[in-house]
């Protein structure tokens, strides 16, 4: 689905079954990640094609757990988390990385050298060696909340986590800049709108006319920021 200034929505891309999460890499290539009975990555634009759906010869299914969040990368391969963390590359072949994770929100830093993933209460970071591999896993920062989800970034480098509290917001130094709050859980978050300064937020739950909550609903929130959105992606 797409957006437009007024909150409209449309198809952009049809027959994406259970699509989840979107990303597009600083080249344009747009990724998304299916959630159905057979769990791939698939890239939508320019050329509508299948990235990967399997892991050492074994179906995504198999490895347990739901596939969940996404980061494009500049040499045409993804980054994704499944309970833990995985790179399918532009071939398709995938790698699984870290010790101990319980992932979900990944992204990139603006020049690429950095991964950031949600691990439950903290963030971890990962460096990304010119060829995509990951070293270096360590702890970069600690939520104020529980239920780190959706991450985004701006052009400073600054980490935006959607978590119990809000949306956390994280220093280049792994530093807790502060906590935009939110009347309602939130799940996932990224930059858009003119000149990318505003912060998309999705929530989860909504009420209908009469303020009765309606089930499996969500909302997107629009927040106006000082902060820019790094303008190499989407995300």
């Amino acid at each position: 689905m797409k957006l437009d200034r007024d909150g409209k929505p449309s198809v952009a891309y049809s027959a994406t079954h259970t699509g989840g999460a979107l990303s597009i890499s600083a080249k344009g290539n747009l990724f998304i990640i299916e959630r159905g009975l057979r769990m791939k990555i698939e890239q939508l634009s320019p050329e509508r094609k299948l990235l990967a759906d399997s892991f050492q010869g074994e179906p995504l299914d198999c490895i347990g757990g739901v596939i969940n969040d996404v980061a494009a990368d500049s040499r045409g391969g993804v980054y994704f988390t499944m309970g833990g963390l995985f790179h399918a590359d532009a071939k398709g072949v995938v790698t699984r990385y870290g010790e101990n994770l319980f992932t979900n929100g990944v992204v990139l830093s603006p020049d690429e050298k950095t991964l950031y993933v949600t691990n439950g209460t903290t963030l971890a970071a990962f460096d990304v060696q010119p060829d995509g591999l990951l070293t270096n896993q360590r702890v970069f920062a600690t939520f104020t909340a529980g239920g780190g989800d959706g991450s985004t970034i701006d052009s400073q480098g600054r980490v935006y986590v959607t978590t119990g509290a809000g949306v956390e917001v994280i220093g280049r130094d792994g530093k807790l800049l502060g906590v935009i709050p939110t009347p309602r859980s939130v799940i996932s978050c990224a930059f858009g709108g003119k000149d990318k300064k505003t912060l998309f937020v999705l929530a989860r739950g909504a009420q209908d006319a009469d303020g009765t909550e309606v089930a499996n609903a969500a909302q997107v929130w629009a927040i106006q920021t000082i902060a820019q959105g790094y303008k190499g992606r989407a995300k």
